[in-house]
């Protein structure tokens, strides 16, 4: 997941410089002056999310023989709390700077025991959990306002259960339940929502190192990667209660602009060949990167629109190779695109919503056997849906009010495709899931007027 996170690394910069100048839709008026907004202090608050895995497995037939190698990619619902400290400094050049840190605990329902293979010894199962993780961070993010976008790492740990069963020799060879260590890398942006209340989107990713294991004449090497894509509330301990939010801003009309940021899929496959069934997920990852288009109508705080958008990708999975390595994959998304609607609040000039529609894009698939080479190429559609926050996008002050930056979170899933290979002597079924995390900027053709304080 290396690709998410140089793409969502864009979340913590190019969010960082928004700026609360996205103009407001109220008349000329006299108007109190509100408090500014001061993010120092405690806070505790909540999250929930989804987990998924990419954690290759090797397993050789014996130790240094053939082997099978999938991506075992554990799924599921996680939640849990956090707790941490800010401190706002508005002496730096860049402008206000956040400095916290933060640490949370998360309960799991991360799991995949679907994966089973034919080996040298017979059908094998694999089943993999994430019981829980925590994860003590530090962050920093730069400030504009009620508002603030951040990158955040430091130390992870977790609970990770593995078992290998070898259901045609009657035995479970192996079982492993410890607690293990890393490091975790991710972004998120933070907005308030009215007195001591904020809330937040956030991207991690966990590497908890890898593992040898020996058993019997087997060998099983593991490599521990998890994504977590989750939203929060925090609670500002003794923070700026008394803040008002200003009038909510004019986000009518049509706007344009472009995106990037990185894709993981998790696509269960199924290839019948001969009396042999394997059951595995193929798990491209790699940069998204496109453009869109769309129109927003309003009334009062409430946001309804229209967007499409269309997407270059570099998605591959080229390291999975099952029944004792004899038959190869290496699957990629090279694009796609959404058709989708959009409703949200809006808190002064931040934008919260959901989306989701219409979702279409390429996939190709290469398999290699001893008796064959062949490449698929489908066009497949289904559906999308997210969310994200959208708010004013300065550069630093060198861009004008109309322009405005978003972090988007989507799950697109686009069917299954089935292909015959091998001659014909074998069937291959993908089901085609992607989850991605994007950070963008639009251009709005709205002519709105400002509030005057």
């Amino acid at each position: 997941m290396k690709k998410i996170l140089a793409g969502v690394a864009l979340v913590g910069t190019a969010v960082s410089a928004q700026a609360a100048d996205l103009a407001v839709k109220a008349p000329y008026m006299k108007a109190p002056v509100a408090m500014v907004y001061d993010w120092t202090g405690f806070y505790i608050g909540a999250n929930v999310g989804v987990g998924l895995g990419r954690d290759l497995a090797a397993h050789a037939f014996p130790a240094g023989g053939t082997f099978n190698s999938t991506y075992l990619q554990p799924q599921g619902v996680i939640g849990g709390g956090q707790i941490g400290y800010n401190w706002q400094s508005n002496t730096t050049f860049l402008g206000p700077l956040l400095i916290g840190i933060e640490a949370d605990i998360q309960g799991s329902g991360v799991s995949d025991g679907r994966t089973t293979l034919n080996s040298a010894v017979g059908t094998v199962n694999y089943n993999q959990k994430l019981d829980w993780f925590s994860t003590v961070r530090g962050r920093i993010g730069l400030v504009r306002g009620p508002a603030v976008g951040y990158v955040t790492g430091g130390f992870a740990a977790g609970n990770v259960k593995t078992t290998v069963t070898e259901p045609g020799l009657g035995l479970v060879p192996f079982a492993l339940s410890e607690t293990r260590t890393g490091w975790t890398l991710g972004s998120g942006v933070e907005a308030a929502l009215g007195g001591n209340w904020t809330g937040k989107i956030e991207y991690l990713y966990l590497d908890l190192g890898n593992r040898n294991d020996a058993f019997g004449t087997q060998a099983l090497r593991t490599e521990y990667r998890e994504s977590i894509f989750r939203a929060g509330v925090n609670y500002r301990i003794g923070g700026t209660g008394m803040y008002i939010a200003p009038p909510p801003a004019n986000w009518a009309g049509m706007y344009i602009g472009a995106n990037f940021g990185g894709a993981l899929g998790r696509n269960a496959t199924t290839a019948s060949i001969g009396p042999f069934n394997e059951q595995f997920s193929l798990s491209p990852d790699g940069y998204v990167g496109g453009g869109q288009i769309g129109y927003n109508w309003q009334a009062a705080s409430w946001v309804f629109g229209l967007e499409a958008d269309f997407q270059g990708s570099t998605q591959k999975d080229d390291r999975t190779a099952v029944l004792n390595s004899t038959v190869l994959y290496n699957q990629k998304l090279p694009w796609f695109g959404t058709a989708r609607g959009r409703i949200g609040y809006t808190v002064g000039t931040t934008l919260f919503y959901a989306t989701g529609g219409y979702a279409y894009g390429n996939v190709k698939t290469n398999i290699v056997t001893p008796i064959s080479n062949e490449t698929f190429n489908r066009t497949r559609s289904g559906y999308a849906v997210g969310a994200g926050i959208e708010t004013p996008f300065s550069l630093f002050g060198l861009l004008g009010p109309n322009w405005t930056s978003k972090s988007e979170y989507l799950y697109v899933d686009l069917g299954s495709t089935t292909d015959a290979f091998a001659g014909g002597l074998a069937v291959n079924t993908s089901k085609v899931t992607e989850h991605m995390l994007r950070t963008g900027i639009n251009y709005h053709f709205n002519q709105p007027v400002v509030a005057k304080y």
